[in-house]
């Protein structure tokens, strides 16, 4: 890899940032009942995967949301797994991400997590660890595309002396994936809840880049089965494809949640009748619930007749009387997940914990088995980053994109996010992180 001074990475890096805020690439969070968009900061060292590394990784990924989806048919239609006594019936039945109404339905291709949104470490024993699935609603594959693209702009020869791989092929894959996907002929269509979603610009990135039409609450509409949309103009347009950046809850209020004014009044019928693709597909939460990650090695062996390539980060369920048994006597230096939170939030450290607050997370496991998982905690690498004008280091996760329709492609690239406090093993964008390049080295 050919390296640049100081003064030019901290030269990019402040360039990149300023034409992010010009371009409005932000995220959005509420707290405490308010939105606030912020600025997703930008670092300019990139992190790098060298070949052979990300080879092994490609391999791992594709495999791992292989048996996801084999998972999810599976759960839905014949449930051979959980008859066969590999996955407890408990853990996928009262999984908040299980929705009854998808049972028997049969998804376009038998796919139901089109795209999945990987999130794994590096440890210090140079082994890579899953920390978690993503197969609702991942996102964030924009900010490491804008950012290249400005990079590019910025440093027009520092990708010419080194030999990445060119990651502006995502809307390539992603187009392609919703084509294969599409039905009928009709067009493809991005749902987006509308502006105030901490996503939206990812939601308008992505239909720019796809030539999918970025559609809004009330632009899509039901009528004998199938999906419409009307648009500015009220056309009548046949849809094919919907890749939607709605929760599940709230897609149609007909089944759903009878108050959401996000979602498409009988889209369900429709997609039950074969005449829509719902990307990702409704009721893949199960498959991407924190307690279901614990039998993802499991599944593989399962389904493919294969070991795992990748490993899960070593994780205890309460559920079974083993496990919660180590849990109570290990709290102190475990890390703690609520099952029903993301982003970073209901993540807690055992070690962050006084006396009292330990009895109370004992007294919550033991009420609560189901509610929670524990994990070892992996003492994962640190990656260089930039502090005002100081190289610093920081805990630093990928986050890889798989899409799958007709076949299962893994993206070279990735969102590498990083913690801005040095004391702190969360890296998430809405717990004020960071992200950089990840440069996937072809040779």
């Amino acid at each position: 890899m050919a390296y640049i001074n100081l003064k030019e990475l901290i030269d990019s890096r402040d360039a990149v940032n300023k034409w992010m805020e010009r371009f409005g690439v932000r995220f959005g969070v509420y707290k405490h009942g308010v939105f606030n968009e912020q600025l997703f900061p930008f670092d300019s060292i990139p992190r790098v995967i060298p070949k052979t590394q990300w080879d092994f990784l490609e391999k791992g990924l594709k495999q791992r949301v292989k048996a996801l989806n084999m998972f999810l048919w599976d759960i839905y239609h014949e449930k051979n797994i959980i008859k066969d006594g590999i996955v407890p019936e408990e853990f996928v039945y009262s999984s908040k991400g299980y929705m009854p109404e998808c049972e028997g339905v049969d998804p376009v291709g038998k796919v139901y997590a089109h795209i999945a949104g990987i999130d794994l470490v590096e440890g210090k024993d140079g082994e890579w660890y899953v920390l978690e699935d993503n197969l609702r609603i991942p996102s964030g594959a924009s900010y490491p595309m804008i950012a290249r693209k400005l990079c590019r702009k910025v440093s027009p020869t520092t990708f010419a002396y080194n030999a990445v791989a060119d990651n502006r092929d995502y809307s390539k894959l992603l187009k392609e994936m919703m084509d294969e996907m599409c039905v009928d002929g009709g067009i493809n269509v991005i749902l987006t809840p509308g502006r105030y979603n901490s996503a939206f610009f990812e939601h308008s990135y992505l239909a720019e880049k796809t030539g999918a039409t970025l559609a809004y609450p009330g632009d899509l509409f039901v009528e004998d089965n199938k999906v419409y949309y009307a648009g500015m103009f009220k056309e009548k347009v046949r849809v094919g494809a919907i890749y939607r950046r709605v929760s599940d809850e709230y897609m149609d209020p007909l089944m759903f949640e009878a108050s959401s004014l996000l979602g498409i009044p009988g889209v369900m019928q429709a997609y039950k009748a074969g005449n829509v693709a719902l990307i990702n597909a409704i009721g893949n939460g199960v498959a991407d619930d924190k307690g279901i990650y614990y039998f993802v090695p499991k599944m593989v062996e399962y389904y493919l007749k294969e070991k795992a390539i990748l490993q899960n980060a070593p994780t205890y369920l309460p559920f079974f009387e083993k496990d919660k048994q180590y849990v109570l006597d290990n709290l102190e230096k475990l890390v703690i997940k609520d099952v029903s939170e993301a982003g970073g939030y209901g993540v807690m450290f055992g070690k962050d914990m006084d006396a009292q607050k330990l009895a109370e997370m004992r007294q919550l496991v033991m009420d609560e088995p189901r509610r929670w998982i524990a994990q070892e905690v992996i003492d994962f690498k640190d990656l260089e980053l930039l502090e005002g004008d100081e190289v610093v280091s920081r805990k630093a996760d990928l986050r890889a994109f798989v899409v799958s329709g007709n076949d299962t492609k893994v993206w070279k690239s990735g969102l590498t996010r990083f913690s801005r406090n040095p004391n702190s093993f969360v890296v998430n964008s809405s717990q004020g992180g960071g992200f950089k390049d990840t440069w996937v080295m072809v040779k």
